[in-house]
C-alpha cells in the first residue's frame, strides 16, 4: 500500500552492475526494465495476496459468520478457522514488504520524509476515519470498530487506531525508522521485537487495532533493515525450500493450536516469522507463473484505494444481504454457503476498485495522496 502514497523524489539506481540486475530479477521474477529490485514482481504478487486476505478475512468475520445459517454442518466454522491460520501470515508479510519498498525513503531528508510519508499518512488515515465514521453509520448491523461520538473520533485519531490502522502505524513506523537510522540495528530491533512479543501475550492493554500497532513494528524494521537479505532469499527460492517452509509454517501453526500457546510470551511472533519466511518463499516462486503473478502483482500495486474503500463497501453490503441470506431455507443456504465468502469477497474487491477508477476520473485524487506539488516522476 506505501506506493501509493505521494513521492516527492526517487533515489538513482544502485551502483550495482547492470548484470546482477538483470540477473536479480531474472530469478526474482521482475521483466527486464522494470526498475530496481525493490519493484520485484514477487513482492508486488505478496502484497496483492495479502490485501486478497485482508478483505477475505474481514467478510468473513463481519459478514460471512454474522448470517443465521441453518444448516446441519459446520461450513461457516470452517471459513472462520481458515481464516485464522493466516492471521499470522498476513499482516506481518505486509509490513515487512512495506519496509522493504521504504527502504530508500527513509534514507532521504526529514522533510521530504516528514511531508510525503509521515504528514501523507496521517492525511490519508484522519480523511478516511472521517468517511468511514459516516458511512459505518449507516450500517450498524456490521461488527467493526466505529466512533459514535466527537470524543470517539479524537480518541481514535490518536491513541486507539480505527480499522484504518495500517496507515496510522506506517506514519508512525517511519518516524520511529528515521529517528533511529544512526542507532545500532539491534537496539532497535530488540526492543520492537519485545514489545511484540508482550502485546501478542496479552501483557499489555490494546484495545481496538492498538494491539497490531504494537506486534507489527517489528515486522517493518525487519524489512527496511534486512532488504537486501529478503532479496536474495526471494532470488535463490527453490521448490525445496518452498516445501521446507510451508511444513514449517504448518507445524508451527499445529504445535500453537495444540498447546494453545497462542498468548504463550514470544510465541506469536516466532510463529509470524515463520510465517513470513514462508510467505516470501511462496511469493519468489509464484512470480515464475506469469499468468497468475502478473495480476496479483498488479493488484499489489493499487492496494491502498482498496484497503480504503473495502471496508464502506463491505458494510453497504452487509446491511443489504444480512437479512435475505439469513431468511433463505437450508437448501437454498446450501447452494450459496461455502462459495458464499469467495464470491463476496471478490464483489467488494471489484467494487473498491471501481469506485477508486470513478473518484479519480472525476478529480477526486486527493482522497488518495496529500494534494500538493509533486516532482514530475512522481506521477508516474
Amino acid at each position: 500500500m506505501i506506493e501509493q502514497l505521494p513521492r516527492t523524489e526517487r533515489r538513482p539506481a544502485d551502483t550495482e552492475s547492470e548484470a546482477t540486475r538483470v540477473r536479480f530479477r531474472h530469478r526474482a521474477g521482475t521483466a527486464p526494465g522494470a526498475g530496481l529490485p525493490q519493484r520485484a514482481q514477487w513482492a508486488d504478487a505478496a502484497k496483492g495476496v495479502c490485501i486478497i486476505l485482508v478483505v477475505l478475512w474481514h467478510v468473513v468475520v463481519k459478514d460471512y459468520l454474522q448470517i443465521d445459517w441453518h444448516l446441519g454442518v459446520p461450513v461457516p466454522g470452517l471459513w472462520g478457522t481458515l481464516g485464522e491460520q493466516f492471521l499470522p501470515l498476513r499482516m506481518p508479510l505486509f509490513f515487512t514488504i512495506s519496509g522493504v519498498f521504504a527502504a530508500n525513503a527513509a534514507q532521504r531528508h526529514w522533510r521530504v520524509v516528514a511531508r510525503s510519508r509521515v504528514a501523507g499518512f496521517l492525511y490519508l488515515y484522519a480523511l478516511w476515519l472521517l468517511i468511514h465514521t459516516a458511512i459505518l453509520a449507516a450500517a450498524p448491523q456490521l461488527p467493526t470498530d466505529r466512533a459514535t461520538s466527537a470524543l470517539g473520533v479524537l480518541e481514535q485519531l490518536t491513541v486507539t487506531p480505527s480499522n484504518l490502522w495500517y496507515l496510522y502505524a506506517l506514519a508512525l513506523y517511519f518516524t520511529i525508522a528515521k529517528a533511529t537510522r544512526r542507532a545500532p540495528r539491534a537496539l532497535v530491533l530488540v526492543p520492537a521485537a519485545v514489545l511484540s512479543a508482550v502485546a501478542a501475550a496479552g501483557l499489555l492493554d490494546t484495545p481496538g487495532n492498538r494491539g497490531g500497532l504494537y506486534q507489527n513494528l517489528v515486522f517493518f524494521l525487519a524489512g527496511l533493515y534486512l532488504r537486501p537479505q529478503i532479496q536474495r532469499w526471494a532470488a535463490a527460492a527453490s521448490r525445496g525450500r518452498l516445501l521446507l517452509t510451508s511444513g514449517a509454517y504448518v507445524l508451527a501453526l499445529a504445535a500453537m493450536a495444540v498447546a494453545g500457546a497462542q498468548q504463550w510470551f514470544g510465541v506469536w511472533p516466532v510463529v509470524s516469522v515463520v510465517a513470513v519466511i514462508f510467505g516470501i518463499t511462496a511469493a519468489a516462486r509464484l512470480a515464475r507463473w506469469s499468468a497468475l503473478s502478473r495480476p496479483l502483482a498488479s493488484l499489489g500495486r493499487i492496494t491502498l484505494p482498496i484497503y480504503v474503500i473495502h471496508m464502506p463497501v463491505l458494510a453497504l453490503l452487509h446491511r443489504l444481504l444480512l437479512v435475505p441470506v439469513s431468511e433463505l431455507g437450508p437448501s437454498a443456504q446450501g447452494l450459496v454457503v461455502l462459495g458464499y465468502p469467495v464470491l463476496l469477497t471478490g464483489l467488494v474487491l471489484g467494487l473498491s476498485l471501481a469506485l477508486h477508477r470513478g473518484l479519480l476520473a472525476v478529480r477526486a485524487g486527493w482522497l488518495f495522496a496529500l494534494p500538493g506539488p509533486r516532482r514530475p516522476e512522481a506521477t508516474r
